[in-house]
């Protein structure tokens, strides 16, 4: 089926970084957001800080909100739309929680119902003061929130895959009250996928929502094992993307590759660009793929402190706004575009989890048979054990052929 992939940039703001709301300028962020737009790019995703816009259970800043639909409205001017995540959370190593939900005041930021209550109330909120800007995509519930959920977060609150379900049910349902029909979803790193305890699990991210996120970094142990320029490397989004649709139950259901970078030193500045456009070129061979969305748009300043270095060098532009090899890539394979109109992946390697999500991981035998067929010139998607001989499901989705890691790698 042909359709438009979207185009877009995690937005950070050059000045200030995300703490520019403390401070906020809007002349700094139209010029921001000029330097995105000349990228071509169509949208944005905007990170409000929680303890910024609800440092109080019961007090939601209007001051915020208005700087945030400001935002929203010169982004519409420049012709970007923009979806919000709400619950910030943790952003580049940093984590952002209001203090009614730690020490003195420590509650589940997932059980406790007031906690959850509040959560509600600030998400209904931004939606509903978005709602009628027609440039206003949806909410993110959070950004990777499920780091909070389990290890190696140091100090996180443990939940089940059941309360994780009933969580993001409730927020999803906020978010839809403040803004009826916009594409509402969450979004989680990719442990979702790959770590055997992690409470959000792939049937989360691939049923719940309007659509599903990946976010792609293969500092993950993919380019330590295979290299900068190893087929895993530079197929790992797509990877991610196919092995979103084996918990599918939409054959059609559509991919956001909601975040991705080039992270150095394993990707190094010299090569971004090329990791850009082989990262972009293979995910773009993936059917159902909604949009692309690069993290980010600007360097973090080197004024600012305690970031790990990979963090100060992600952005698409300097932090004095001019474009860098791989915005230029990036703004090439934009101004060429195409209709998205990949062939079906009729090969489907079987996903079988009972030994534990790791089998999906790097070094993990999905993970390294996905890498090899690739190698070889398939083109693969995913299929879970319990659907590889449900010929309906394998129809709707075009698969003709079903293989399992240890055929591939045997």
């Amino acid at each position: 089926m042909t359709s438009a992939v979207r185009f877009g940039v995690n937005y950070t703001p050059s000045e200030g970084w995300f703490h520019h709301w403390l401070d906020f300028d809007l002349d700094a962020v139209r010029a921001d957001l000029d330097s995105i737009a000349r990228l071509g790019l169509d949208h944005i995703r905007v990170f409000p800080l929680w303890p910024y816009f609800q440092p109080n259970r019961t007090l939601i800043r209007p001051r915020a909100v208005e700087q945030l639909v400001a935002l929203a409205d010169a982004a519409a001017e420049r012709g970007l739309d923009v979806n919000v995540d709400g619950l910030q959370g943790h952003l580049s190593s940093f984590d952002f929680l209001p203090a009614w939900t730690r020490t003195w005041h420590r509650r589940s930021l997932f059980t406790n119902p007031e906690v959850v209550e509040g959560e509600a109330s600030y998400l209904r909120t931004l939606a509903a003061a978005l709602a009628d800007r027609p440039n206003f995509i949806g909410m993110t519930l959070g950004n990777e929130v499920n780091q909070f959920a389990a290890g190696p977060h140091p100090d996180p609150d443990r939940i089940t895959p059941e309360q994780a379900e009933a969580w993001l049910r409730r927020l999803l349902a906020a978010c839809e009250e403040g803004a009826p029909g916009k594409l509402h979803l969450h979004a989680s790193y990719d442990a979702a996928w790959y770590q055997d305890d992690q409470p959000f699990t792939p049937a989360h991210s691939a049923r719940l929502g309007a659509l599903t996120a990946v976010h792609s970094w293969v500092f993950n142990g993919t380019a330590q094992r295979h290299g900068r320029t190893g087929t895993a490397t530079e197929h790992h989004a797509a990877y991610l993307v196919e092995l979103s649709k084996a918990w599918a139950d939409d054959p059609h259901r559509p991919v956001w590759l909601q975040e991705v970078g080039a992270p150095a030193p394993l990707i190094p500045a010299e090569h971004a660009a090329a990791f850009t456009e082989a990262t972009v070129t293979n995910v773009l061979d993936c059917p159902d793929l909604w949009g692309i969305t690069w993290w980010c748009s600007h360097d973090v300043s080197r004024d600012l402190a305690d970031f790990p270095e990979l963090e100060y060098g992600l952005g698409l532009l300097t932090n004095d706004r001019r474009t860098k090899p791989a915005g230029e890539t990036l703004a090439r394979i934009v101004g060429e575009r195409r209709p998205h109109a990949p062939k079906p992946r009729t090969t489907a390697l079987v996903v079988d989890t009972a030994p534990g999500r790791s089998v999906c991981a790097p070094g993990g035998p999905v993970f390294e048979a996905f890498a090899r067929l690739t190698a070889d010139g398939a083109r693969p998607t995913t299929v879970l054990a319990d659907r590889a001989d449900d010929k309906e499901h394998l129809a709707a989705r075009g698969i003709t052929e079903v293989v399992t890691p240890h055929q591939v790698t045997e």
